[in-house]
């Protein structure tokens, strides 16, 4: 297993920027110098956990920037189980045999 050359409390603070100051993982990533699939990575282990602590600090967020994050994080989910379907599906076939050997 690789260690990370980001500690845990730089992760974190990446997610609230994109929470905090509503946005878009892709702007934080590259003010960061992170990839983007990095910081997604990171809002889908670390999001639940800062948003509830913004909120209990007093981050106030409207019910439509809360249904925005929720769909934003429904969409990686869905896009990664889309990949996954596609790896499933190609190392699934059987390999094509020479029938003229």
């Amino acid at each position: 297993m690789t260690r990370s050359k980001h500690s845990e409390d730089f992760k974190k603070e990446a997610v609230r920027l994109v929470i905090r100051n509503n946005r878009k993982t892709k702007q934080v990533a590259e003010e960061l110098g992170v990839n983007n699939w990095t910081l997604k990575d990171w809002f889908r282990r670390y999001g639940k956990e800062i948003h509830s602590e913004l909120v209990a600090g007093g981050l106030r967020i409207s019910p439509e920037e809360e249904m925005r994050l929720l769909k934003k994080e429904l969409a990686d989910v869905m896009e990664e189980r889309d990949i996954l379907k596609k790896a499933i599906a190609v190392f699934s076939r059987k390999p094509k045999t020479n029938t003229f050997l």
